[in-house]
């Protein structure tokens, strides 16, 4: 009597690490784990499983701008953003009647303690065409600069610029006038693009041109007709607009966030403090 070996089972095929029912013989070239065709996605060599591809998309840095900010995309995302608030803001300002009431740069307002107004105001306009002019004017000087600084920055110079109008309104407009508009960020922003032009040793003359032109229409027009145009306004936000685009764009490389981060605060601080005197001030003049 004779005895046959038994037969040998063929070896089984490897099967993907996240569908173990499909069978394959593709690895992942970073983690050599099996990967079907659902899992495998196109390498430099080969293929790599989602895992891998999204462990390394996160170790990718961010391109840097030229000052320091992170180049999060190619759209002026911040820019858009902020035309459309001030769009969104008319909208509702022209279907409500005490918004404008409620929320434009009043001093004796302001100095009763409603210090939103001098941020408020920034996103209000009187008409359409009001608005028009400011908006158009942040769609040209708004993306370069956006790009330029990084969203972050851009963010905090328009931010600044704003307030900086708004705080010299406080401090030298009449008190029986009511200010609003975004055109203090918008002479901030002229200012910066002139400051980081010359940084960038580009040609600046047309935003000499600009700020020139409009200057002499912000003092001229309301000697010439009944038109009320805010030169504090536009003044303190140009004023601000520069000297925080300095700020921003010419310390060494090496201290340049210390430096953006410190000038940041500062200004803060200074119209912190200007505010605070503003309204001791008229508080004691009330008082009489």
């Amino acid at each position: 009597m004779s005895q046959a070996s038994a037969p040998q089972s063929p070896a089984e095929a490897p099967t993907c690490y996240r569908h173990p029912g499909r069978q394959t013989y593709v690895r992942c070239n970073r983690c050599g784990r099996y990967i079907c065709a659902d899992c495998m996605r196109d390498a430099a060599v080969g293929y790599q499983c989602v895992e891998c591809v999204a462990a390394g998309g996160r170790t990718v840095r961010q391109p840097r701008t030229h000052f320091g900010g992170r180049q999060w995309s190619a759209a002026p995302v911040l820019t858009y953003a902020l035309i459309a608030i001030n769009v969104l803001a008319f909208v509702v300002q022209m279907a409500s009647g005490n918004l404008e009431r409620d929320l434009t740069l009043w001093p004796p307002g302001v100095a009763d303690g409603q210090y939103y107004r001098l941020v408020t105001s920034a996103f209000l306009h009187y008409g359409a065409t009001h608005l028009l002019f400011n908006m158009w004017a942040l769609y040209v000087v708004g993306p370069p600069l956006e790009m330029w600084l990084g969203r972050l920055r851009f963010g905090a110079l328009y931010a600044l610029s704003g307030l900086g109008g708004s705080v010299l309104v406080y401090l030298l407009s009449p008190l029986d006038t009511a200010t609003a508009g975004a055109s203090g960020a918008i002479f901030g922003l002229f200012g910066a693009t002139f400051v980081v032009g010359k940084r960038l040793t580009l040609d600046v003359r047309w935003v000499v041109a600009v700020i020139v032109i409009n200057l002499v229409f912000t003092f001229v027009a309301p000697a010439i007709s009944s038109q009320q145009i805010s030169w504090q306004g536009h003044v303190g936000g140009l004023v601000t607009g520069s000297l925080v685009g300095a700020a921003y764009v010419y310390p060494p490389r090496e201290r340049r966030s210390a430096v953006q981060a410190v000038a940041t605060i500062a200004a803060l601080a200074l119209f912190a403090v200007l505010i605070w005197w503003r309204t001791a001030q008229l508080a004691a003049e009330f008082s009489l």
